[in-house]
Order: C-alpha cells, then sequence, then structure tokens
C-alpha cells in the first residue's frame, strides 16, 4: 500500500499548485484595471465568474455522484488539465471582452474536480487525524490561492508572468496526481441517486454543519478577493509608499498564504484535541473582529496593518477544514464525496453575493467600514456550531470532541 505521508504530501503539493488557477486573474487585477481601464463590475466578474464557474460544476458533479463514483486522481487529472488551458488562453484574448468571463467560468468550473476531491483522497487516509489531515490540505488549498499574488511581485508588472506560471504549474499538477494513493477508508462506489445531493440539508446535524460553513463562506472569499486591492490602495496613500504595488503584493501573499496555510494546521491539530465546534467558534469570533476592525487601519502604520491582516488571513481560513471535517464525519461513508461537493456548491453560491457587494460598500463606505459587513456571516455560524454542538450527532465529531 502507498505511504500515508507520500501521498498526502503529493495531494498537498497538487492542490497548491492547482488552485494558483483560481486566483490568478484577481491576484493581477491592478494591473489589468490600469492597462485595460477595466470597470469595477467587470473586475469583480473576473473573480464572482470562477465561483459561478465552481458552483456550476459542483452541482452538476453531487447530482451526478462523480466525486463517490469516479477514480478521484482520474476526476483530479482532467479537470486540472481543462482548467489550466482555459486559464492559459487568457494571454490570447481582449481582457476587456465576455470572453475571459467565460474561460474564469470553466476555470471555476473545473475546480469541482479538484477542491472536493482533494478533501475526500485526504479523508481516506483519516484514522483519528482528520482534522489535520484536511486542515493540511486547505492549507495547501490557502498558499494556492495566494501564490498568483507572489508570482506576480516576482514578476513585476507583466501580469502575463503570473498567468502562464500559474497555468503550467497546474499542468504539472496533473501529472503528479497520478502518483498519490488512496487511502483504506475509500469506499467502492455507491449506486446513482440523485436525490442523495439534497441529504446534507435534510439532516439535522448535517444541516447546522453547512450553516455554519455558509457563515464562514460569507466572509472568506470576499476577504481573499479584496484584500490585495486593498493593501494596495493603503500602500499607495501611505505617504513614503514607494514601490507600494510590489509591497502590498508581498504582503497579500504572506497574509493570506504564509498566515492561512499556519491558520489551517494549527486549527485542525487544535479541533482534533478540543473539538470541531469549538475551533469554529472561536475562529469565526476572532476573524469577524479582524473585518470590523482592519478598516480604520487604512494608510496607517504598516507594521500594525500587515500585523491584523496576518491575524484575519490566519483565523479566516483556521475553521474552513473543520466544517469539511464535520461533513466527513457527520455524512453516510459511501456518500462521502457528494456530501461534501454539495457543501461547497452552496458555501462558493453565498460567496458571490459578498464578492459582488463589495465594490457598492466601498464606494458607499470607504475603506474604514467596507470590510464590516462581511461580519454578519462569522456572527451566523457561531449560532449555528452553537447548535450543533447541543445535538447527540455531535459525538460523532473529532472522536467525540465537540
Amino acid at each position: 500500500m502507498p505511504s500515508k505521508l507520500r501521498s498526502v504530501a503529493l495531494l498537498c503539493l497538487c492542490e497548491v499548485a492547482v488552485l494558483g488557477l483560481w486566483f490568478s486573474a484577481t491576484a493581477v487585477l491592478p494591473s489589468l484595471s490600469r492597462e485595460f481601464a477595466l470597470s469595477a463590475d467587470h473586475q469583480a466578474l473576473l473573480t464572482s465568474s470562477v465561483q459561478v464557474g465552481f458552483v456550476a460544476g459542483t452541482l452538476i458533479s453531487a447530482v451526478l455522484g462523480l466525486a463517490d463514483r469516479l477514480d478521484p486522481r482520474r476526476f483530479f487529472m482532467v479537470s486540472a488539465l481543462i482548467a489550466a488551458a482555459a486559464n492559459l488562453a487568457i494571454l490570447w484574448i481582449d481582457v476587456a471582452s465576455p470572453a475571459v468571463v467565460v474561460l474564469r467560468f470553466v476555470t471555476g468550473a473545473c475546480m469541482a474536480g479538484v477542491y472536493p476531491v482533494g478533501m475526500k483522497i485526504a479523508a481516506s487516509w483519516a484514522k483519528g487525524d482528520l482534522g489535520l489531515l484536511v486542515g493540511i490540505l486547505v492549507g495547501a488549498l490557502t498558499l494556492g490561492s495566494a501564490a498568483p499574488h507572489l508570482f506576480n511581485a516576482l514578476g513585476g508588472i507583466d501580469w502575463r508572468f503570473t498567468i502562464a506560471t500559474a497555468s503550467v504549474v497546474a499542468m504539472s499538477a496533473a501529472v503528479l496526481i497520478n502518483f498519490a494513493g488512496l487511502g483504506p477508508n475509500m469506499r467502492p462506489a455507491p449506486v446513482f441517486d440523485p436525490a442523495a445531493a439534497l441529504y446534507g440539508f435534510r439532516d439535522k446535524a448535517l444541516r447546522y454543519a453547512n450553516l455554519g460553513y455558509l457563515g464562514h463562506m460569507w466572509e472568506l472569499y470576499a476577504m481573499w478577493a479584496w484584500l490585495g486591492i486593498f493593501l494596495d490602495a493603503s500602500f499607495r496613500a501611505n505617504p513614503g509608499g514607494d514601490d507600494a504595488a510590489f509591497w502590498a503584493r508581498i504582503a497579500t501573499f504572506v497574509c493570506m498564504g504564509l498566515g492561512g496555510a499556519i491558520g489551517c494546521a494549527w486549527g485542525g491539530r487544535i479541533a482534533d484535541r478540543m473539538g470541531r465546534t469549538t475551533l469554529t467558534m472561536a475562529a469565526m469570533s476572532i476573524s469577524g473582529a479582524c473585518a470590523l476592525g482592519v478598516g480604520f487601519l487604512f494608510a496607517g502604520p504598516w507594521p500594525v496593518l500587515i500585523a491584523v491582516c496576518f491575524i484575519w488571513g490566519a483565523t479566516i481560513v483556521a475553521d474552513s477544514a473543520q466544517f469539511s471535517s464535520s461533513i466527513a464525519e457527520l455524512s453516510p461513508p459511501d456518500r462521502v464525496g457528494t456530501m461534501l461537493t454539495i457543501q461547497t456548491s452552496a458555501g462558493f453560491l453565498l460567496t458571490l453575493i459578498t464578492i459582488h457587494a463589495m465594490p457598492y460598500a466601498i464606494d458607499a463606505l470607504g475603506w474604514t467600514y467596507a470590510f464590516s459587513v462581511l461580519a454578519v456571516g462569522p456572527l451566523f455560524g457561531v449560532i449555528a456550531m452553537g447548535r450543533l454542538r447541543t445535538l447527540p450527532e455531535a459525538g460523532k465529531l473529532a472522536g467525540g470532541r465537540r
């Protein structure tokens, strides 16, 4: 049997590589908007079209049960190849045209064969450490999502470097994923049942776990989509802000990528030892507080601003894996892939609201208060996970540690 360490490490490497496609266009938005005079709505579409595509892809996958009925490595490979090709095609078309939105949609749809499928592969190796394993995987996702900001910084003002690098790296991952092993928890393919996709909201415990995830997602992707733009504007507004664009990209990668990866690993270990609901409620409380306060540091001292953004970047995603772990522990064993897919589908559908609402919040409230609208999500999520904590089914979480 393939080794657990080798397989999980390879899976994480592939997740980092492919998830870079998700935010490859978002990372270069400041450069694109200056070169092509993109409207605020078009800028938001470059991110939200990926979300729409992901929702469409996950709905199709959930109804057909693809995550549970196909070899997850082959599903991952084909999805990664198509996504990379769609992302690379951006280099040959007018960025201001609707065709870019279509390509971003295709990229997002293919992520349905990467993100939830990767979590299922990780869960197949779990033995008392599900939270940590999925936490490490989501940390890899976070690094992958933030990597384009680093590519963008290293590539200077040429946004084409970021797009090309993210695409080539993802193609490499499509090959490497075939060398990852599947763990002993992998179950035989279930009978085709389209109605199984609804089970995640019919079952009370799963419903509360999903509602907690929705509160988390209300905040997460809007923060990821707009943090780089916020820091770019803040650094430019700061007196003596030479090389503001470069340092904003580096700061975004550090806060979103490194902070998020550390938060995921830390969150997974804490959740396995202290409980899923305990960790998720604590993380959402801290991230919600950051959303309320970070705007008051706009154009302020950069060390303080980066410190708060780092804490925000760590806590906003520290709980993400624990919602997925909760779903895996509460679901029927042969439907874990489908339940994870429908969870992510609902969550990413919700992100469309906050991603598109941010430009209006910025115009109406300014950067000082714009992020405060995101704090509603963590509050809702804390309430939902508190309800889950009171149910008998919560005893299935983290070996009885709620």
